[in-house]
């Protein structure tokens, strides 16, 4: 079971590329070969706060994503983030109150970083459904910022959004869309840190999200 998401994903990746081709062997045409996305938040949390801050994720990620045909899409995930407390917390677990009573911080951060895969399949005009995998390393460090601990996380996303294509020859779109997101092998957190993860869930059921991107 523990590796059941990932092999879903290949499966579903190498199942897109033959179906790139037609009988005769001609390759699909598509309007646009490859795309660039990013997160709206990223850049509304570079303006909102400070970098440094306690409650700043120090969030960088972005996606380039190839479009096999006009219904499958292949990409690659860039990500880094910095947590301050634990991401099982849901929404009707009162997170918004911890996020002001500061109950659950962590006794310091934990940096995660990785580079993951995707498949994205459009489902009917702008409606997708998408499954990312993103393998990350993890340094634990203190209030102080000394380095505690390192631990690895399988950190996967389901995502169900719509595309919407705008502009000069559709080249610029957003995706408004809802995440579901889960994580495996997230065991080797340091005393302080264990404690509070052991806590809550390993998954966050519901996370809206939109991302900006170009085609090109």
């Amino acid at each position: 079971m523990k590796n059941l998401f990932t092999i879903l994903l290949f499966t579903c990746t190498l199942s897109a590329y033959a179906q790139t081709y037609s009988p005769a062997g001609k390759k699909t045409e598509v309007a646009h070969k490859y795309r660039f996305s990013l997160p709206y938040f990223i850049p509304e949390e570079a303006i909102s706060g400070p970098w440094d801050a306690r409650k700043s994720t120090q969030m960088i990620e972005f996606h380039i994503k190839r479009n096999l045909d006009n219904k499958n899409i292949i990409g690659l995930k860039f990500a880094t983030w910095r947590l301050f407390q634990p991401m099982g917390i849901q929404y009707w677990d009162g997170l918004m109150d911890k996020l002001e009573t500061e109950s659950e911080f962590y006794p310091g951060h934990v940096r995660e970083r990785g580079i993951g895969i995707t498949y994205q399949r459009m489902l009917w005009k702008g409606l997708f459904a998408t499954v990312e995998v993103l393998p990350q390393f993890q340094t634990y460090k203190d209030l102080d910022g000394n380095k505690v601990g390192n631990g690895f996380k399988i950190y996967n996303s389901y995502h169900l959004g719509y595309h919407i294509s705008f502009g000069k020859k559709k080249r610029f779109f957003i995706e408004p869309q809802i995440h579901f997101n889960h994580w495996m092998f997230d065991n080797n957190a340091p005393d302080g840190f264990k404690e509070l993860d052991d806590k809550w869930a390993n998954y966050f059921a519901i996370e809206p999200n939109i991302y900006l991107g170009v085609n090109f």
